[in-house]
């Protein structure tokens, strides 16, 4: 009888087909490996690069296709452009880490259950083991204090207790783990001056603290404390609305001698004079020459709203919020044929108290926008770079505007900063001050709407630190009106400018920034557009008495992120500094001088700007 060898089974002959036939197919010869690098352009050309492709064909059980592909990911993905040994070498090391094998999962012992009867009254750790993670057994386990070892028990507790953190280096702005930007050290222009305005031969060294007065232009107007905020009803915020429309109105009205003004919705057929607040109709997006809609007051119109006919008007520049007296045909109540616009009226400059002191003095004063990181690191090099100015030119005053820990950052969205943001700011304050006890520099510190650690509404108060209290140093809302030896300085760290500039719509005007900048001095607002941007939380209860401008300043101050300039505006000098950091390389900051002139303008004349000098300097 012939002997029968044994059957494998038919699941193992079927693998074993399996692997031979793929061992026959991946037995690559050169001209398959020739054909399917030619087909990505690539030529092989040594023999030592060919035994190498056959051999991690042969050990990675590759066909010649497969090897192309591979080695073409792997070459994109690393920038390898040619083909030689030691690429393969190290592709042949990716490829045997991504084939480890995996780690086995250890099985977690069965948990014990106890009763009440077997529990040993000394077996407290194992009780603790049974509502443990294998992870944390060990770290749960407490010595049982005695009067024999409560020493011993003491002495490891203050050994495993944890060490304090220093979040800052000595000296610095900066946490200790911030990678300093690279990008922002190689930046070019450093020092370099952008932009110019009046005399051209300005001195920038400060004349010390002595002779410089910083105060609130209205005292009994200033914001200097919290508030609780967003507790307002929705009448109040109508009430508040409305009464700017009768309140510009009314000013309208007196400015350019109107008569009587018109119910905007009746029909009429003559010429009528209408005011109210330019809103949007919703339906068409945001505002363009179709969707002007105005929304009259209660007294003259009880609150009604009519779409405007630009298409006779020659010249005009809208925006949602401004309030507007406009001459014009209304035959159906309906729609309004508008023929000419009154576009606010700016308010008077503030008389100068000719009994202070050094209202003569010129004073040097330096501003910078935050923030003060560039986006791909929290490393304050821009605000050191800053204090070497600072210590060169010896300013007056330095005003430093928000943010100061950007809620923008990229650490700071990604929740990935460990050091509480209170003491981030409170280190950069503290730090500045004691940098800046020998220069005598007044200190003004502004807050913003991106600033983490403050609060988010506008009007915003502002910053409280604890254990400064130094008369050099002013902590002021945003926005405040100040005065410097006479001379009247407005402030707000929110980008209106920005704002306005994407809702506004015009016709016949090519200076855009010189019509927004306009738009707040005739509108007499800080922040004139509603409704707000998304980025701005307007408390209304506090935006009549904070937010509205007490008189036309004669320095304003508005950091926005359109390009920086410095332009005199209805006779306002209005700076823009910028930012001093722009994503991640350096941006600018301004500086200027200001000084009263030595008597009264008489007869008639021009009145002289206050601002005699600035510039715009890149950091």
């Amino acid at each position: 009888m012939p002997y029968d060898s044994p059957q494998r089974p038919p699941n193992l002959a079927r693998r074993l087909h399996d692997e031979e036939t793929k061992m026959a197919r991946i037995a690559v010869d050169e001209e398959d490996l020739a054909q399917e690098f030619g087909t990505f352009d690539i030529k092989i050309q040594d023999e030592d690069v060919i035994d190498k492709l056959k051999e991690l064909c042969m050990l990675y059980r590759l066909d010649a296709s497969d090897m192309a592909d591979e080695w073409m990911a792997f070459s994109i993905s690393n920038n390898s452009a040619g083909l030689t040994l030691d690429k393969l070498e190290q592709f042949e090391r990716e490829r045997a880490n991504k084939t480890k094998t995996p780690k086995v999962k250890r099985e977690k012992p069965a948990a014990v259950m106890h009763d009440i009867s077997n529990i040993n009254p000394d077996a407290e750790d194992d009780l603790l083991d049974v509502y443990s993670t294998p992870a944390a057994k060990g770290k749960n386990k407490r010595m049982l204090t005695t009067p024999e070892n409560v020493s011993v028990v003491n002495k490891k507790l203050t050994s495993v207790s944890r060490s304090p953190v220093v979040p800052f280096s000595p000296g610095s702005f900066s946490p200790v783990n911030a990678t300093p930007s690279q990008q922002y050290r190689s930046r070019s222009g450093a020092g370099e001056t952008m932009v110019t305005f009046g005399e051209q031969r300005a001195k920038w060294k400060g004349q010390g603290a002595e002779g410089v007065a910083i105060q609130q232009y209205d005292r009994d107007n200033a914001l200097t404390e919290k508030y609780n905020h967003m507790f307002y009803r929705v009448i109040d915020k109508s009430n508040v609305l409305n009464d700017l429309i009768e309140d510009m109105s009314s000013q309208l009205q007196q400015s350019h001698s109107m008569e009587n003004l018109q119910h905007l919705a009746w029909p009429c057929q003559e010429p009528i004079t209408v005011s109210g607040r330019v809103c949007c109709d919703m339906s068409t997006g945001r505002l363009n020459a179709h969707s002007v809609l105005l929304e009259g007051s209660r007294e003259t119109s009880a609150g009604k709203t009519v779409h405007l006919d630009l298409s006779e008007v020659a010249e005009y520049s809208l925006f949602p919020g401004q309030i507007v007296a406009c001459e014009g045909l209304n035959t159906t109540g309906s729609k309004l044929v508008v023929s000419k616009f009154y576009q606010g009226v700016h308010l008077p400059f503030a008389e100068v108290d000719e009994t202070s002191e050094n209202l003569s003095v010129p004073v040097q004063v330096l501003v910078a926008a935050g923030p003060f990181t560039p986006s791909d690191s929290l490393a304050y090099e821009p605000l050191e770079d800053l204090l070497k100015y600072l210590k060169r030119d010896q300013p007056d005053v330095c005003v430093l505007m928000g943010p100061f820990v950007d809620s923008k950052h990229e650490s700071i969205e990604k929740c990935t900063v460990e050091v509480p943001y209170e003491d981030m700011f409170k280190k950069i304050v503290l730090n500045l001050i004691k940098a800046t006890e020998e220069l005598e520099t007044h200190l003004v510190f502004v807050p913003s709407q991106r600033d983490v650690h403050h609060e988010y509404v506008y009007p915003q108060p502002p910053f409280t630190v604890d254990g400064v209290n130094s008369p050099r140093v002013h902590f002021v809302s945003d926005p405040c009106t100040l005065t410097i030896n006479g001379v009247v300085v407005g402030l707000t760290s929110t980008d209106i400018l920005f704002h306005l500039g994407g809702e506004e719509t015009s016709r016949g005007s090519s200076d855009r920034l010189g019509r927004l900048i306009k738009h707040i001095l005739t509108q007499q607002s800080y922040y004139p557009l509603y409704p707000p941007s998304e980025d701005v939380n307007i408390d209304y209860e506090h935006y009549e008495q904070f937010c509205r401008l007490q008189a036309t300043p004669d320095v304003l101050i508005i950091p926005s992120d359109l390009r920086y300039f410095v332009k005199d505006v209805l006779g306002c000098v209005c700076v823009n500094p910028g930012r001093i950091t722009k994503a991640q390389t350096g941006g600018t900051f301004a500086r200027f001088v200001i000084q009263c002139p030595p008597s009264p303008t008489q007869g008639g004349a021009a009145r002289k700007p206050r601002c005699t000098a600035a510039e715009v300097v890149r950091v």
